[in-house]
């Protein structure tokens, strides 16, 4: 491109953005015609040609993702590009969880059941596999052990007020949350994640940032990470950013009409479904992870899944609970038992595994079989 060349242009902007105008074609052929495709999906080729497009279409999409986060974060230096990368899906995600809420059937665990699944990936899965790969390929890594402290410190009151605490109140005859609780809470949520944030982008940005013995190894180490990043401008990756995640949410529904006729057919679980869909959603920040560990920036990784684990309680509870509020739709917060038990075994591993600023091949498998463990548990239901 011409050093005069605007990457607006339209001529430019195809050829740069070609996964863009795939996916946004995609979602406008899906909303106008996906009635009619996915109304019948009894004939197995085609309803494998509907999964196929559309997972081909959202993982193309999950890489724009990437590249616009990494040209971000050279522009923002971090924690900034990776909060942007956090905040945006979350975001999404809270208004996909919204959306179905106000126009969809009465759901009173779909927001319960997303955010416990988007804990389970993040915390365990994407978490597991990038430690896995980066103590594989580097033995042992470092990462700043105060910033971990702090995302581990704001998302255990989240997690234990927002959804263990609702399971044993009395003053509600299910899993939900009294008017008095659910104001607490949405005001709780707001203020900790807002006062988190505030401190992650100004008076303790070091403590996200990657840890270094001196500043020319700063200077190389972030320079070797992004040697292959195309940065254009902080607006243009910004916008872009964002409109390479739309057609990954908008096509997520979509998706998840084929995985629920998928699951059905087969006899899996309902649960299977949501999480198969999740995955999808968090596809950008997984392979964002995944290139930051293996690029031995593990900081990075720390702050894309726990940022991710964080958000995700700190925005999704005060949205749905508002949402309850103003429709009086029931919003059932607390888990089951063994989801409980299963929550508490991931934040007390990540504690004892985060506790010496260093991380090995170890606390990778830990937590991968963690995730293999709710999977399993996804499956273990009464025949």
């Amino acid at each position: 491109m011409r050093p005069d060349a605007s990457p607006w242009r339209p001529d430019i902007l195809a050829r740069r953005e070609t996964s863009l105008l795939a996916g946004a074609s995609t979602a406008a052929v899906f909303t106008v015609f996906g009635g009619g495709w996915l109304g019948d999906l009894s004939n197995p080729a085609w309803a494998s040609f509907m999964f196929a497009w559309l997972f081909a279409v959202m993982l193309w999409s999950s890489f724009a993702v990437v590249r616009h986060a990494d040209g971000l974060a050279v522009r923002l230096g971090e924690p900034f590009g990776t909060l942007i990368l956090t905040v945006a899906v979350i975001s999404i995600e809270v208004v996909m969880i919204s959306a179905v809420m106000i126009t969809g059937e009465e759901t009173p665990a779909l927001a319960r059941d997303t955010m416990f699944a988007v804990l389970m990936i993040v915390l365990n899965g994407m978490f597991g596999l990038t430690l896995l790969l980066g103590g594989l390929r580097h033995r042992e890594q470092v990462f700043n052990l105060k910033g971990a402290s702090a995302y581990l410190g704001v998302l255990i009151p989240l997690a234990a007020m927002g959804l263990v605490i609702p399971r044993f109140t009395e003053s509600t005859a299910d899993a939900s949350a009294s008017p008095l609780l659910a104001v607490f809470l949405i005001v709780m949520s707001l203020v900790l994640y807002g006062v988190f944030l505030g401190l992650q982008s100004a008076q303790q940005r070091h403590h996200f940032q990657e840890p270094s013995t001196t500043g020319a190894e700063a200077g190389r180490s972030a320079e070797d990470h992004h040697h292959d990043a195309e940065v254009i401008g902080t607006g243009y990756h910004a916008i872009l950013l964002v409109m390479s995640m739309l057609p990954i949410v908008l096509l997520s529904k979509k998706m998840a009409q084929v995985v629920d006729h998928g699951t059905a057919a087969l006899g899996a679980p309902a649960a299977l479904g949501g999480f198969l869909v999740a995955i999808l959603v968090l596809s950008p920040e997984a392979m964002a992870a995944v290139r930051a560990a293996l690029a031995n920036r593990l900081q990075r990784t720390f702050n894309i899944t726990l940022g991710s684990a964080v958000a995700t309680i700190g925005l999704t509870i005060p949205a749905v609970l508002v949402i309850g509020l103003v429709t009086g739709k029931t919003v059932e917060l607390g888990l089951d038992n063994v989801e409980m038990v299963l929550l508490v075994t991931t934040i007390l591993s990540a504690m004892v595994n985060f506790g010496s600023g260093r991380s090995t091949v170890l606390q990778g498998t830990i937590h991968l079989l963690l995730f293999i463990a709710y999977v399993v548990l996804l499956f273990d239901v009464p025949a």
